[in-house]
């Protein structure tokens, strides 16, 4: 059981360092469409490469629809990952990752508009949390008024788009195999960011190996290894228990840019880190 546990713990951590890696990529010069869209393509060709190797195809007994559905859905977490990555030009990597968090209450919010689940009285008391605990986590009212308006909303869409992303995902393709679902979701992905940034990818000059060297790390740490280590450690551990240890991104985020960015974290901060934390593990608790 330990080992399934640090699966899913490691794969949290591997998208908690993401923020901070693309921000050290843009001080070599690369920009948010050539990170974005060569770490889709590399995440879609080793996924699919795996899925050969692994076997494991859609069989007759999945739809055309379902699979053709999965497409927009990895669109979605596509366009998250890019904008999330535009929103840290704006602002520092440990406050861009404390707005992508209220994907959280949004999840809730969408669920309550487009499916009719109302939230109980546990879940409105942990979105009040989730929203001064990020208030403290922004550095206070003061320090929020401050940022850059740009980073605010791009941050903002790019947690809009992941519970979007991850409502879809809750409900297309359940039935298809985990690889052959990520490869699919991957592929849709790579097809949309390439299409949205065509332009700009014409224009690039940063074509070269270092952008390879970029690709690979991201992909490896955003794209392959976390779906890999959640279609093993989550169905052993249980949902539950999963969604607890996820929220160690978070955390792992605002460490990671203070250590390589050297980004400062206040006492102020820190505690408003714990309260989302707090309410993140509660909300995840009385969900089970």
């Amino acid at each position: 059981m330990t080992r399934y546990i640090l699966m899913v713990f490691v794969g949290a951590c591997s998208y908690g360092i993401l923020s901070t890696f693309v921000k050290l990529s843009y001080r070599e010069g690369y920009t948010a469409s050539e990170i974005a869209v060569s770490q889709a393509l590399t995440g879609m060709i080793v996924l699919w490469l795996i899925v050969l190797v692994s076997k494991q195809f859609p069989g007759r007994k999945h739809s055309l629809k379902s699979l053709l559905l999965l497409l927009p859905t990895g669109a979605a977490i596509g366009f998250s990952s890019f904008v999330y990555y535009l929103s840290v030009i704006y602002l520092p990597a440990s406050i861009a990752i404390v707005i992508l968090m209220q994907f959280t209450w949004l999840g809730l919010l969408l669920e309550w508009v487009f499916f009719k689940q109302r939230p109980n009285s546990i879940q409105l008391i942990t979105t009040c949390m989730i929203l001064v605990g990020s208030c403290l986590a922004s550095g206070g009212i003061s320090a929020a008024t401050h940022l850059p308006w740009q980073g605010i909303g791009l941050a903002a869409l790019s947690a809009l788009l992941y519970a979007i992303y991850l409502l879809a995902n809750g409900r297309v393709g359940k039935d298809i195999p985990s690889l052959p679902k990520s490869a699919i979701m991957m592929t849709g992905s790579f097809v949309g960011l390439l299409i949205a940034n065509f332009p700009q990818l014409l224009a690039s000059q940063h074509t070269n190996i270092g952008l390879v060297k970029w690709a690979l790390f991201l992909a490896t740490f955003g794209t392959i290894l976390p779906p890999l280590l959640f279609s093993k450690g989550i169905p052993k551990i249980g949902v539950g228990v999963s969604a607890i240890l996820m929220t160690a991104e978070l955390p792992v985020a605002i460490i990671c840019s203070h250590m390589l960015l050297q980004e400062p974290v206040t006492i102020l901060q820190w505690s408003g880190v714990g309260v989302m934390l707090f309410a993140l593990v509660l909300l995840n608790i009385r969900s089970k």
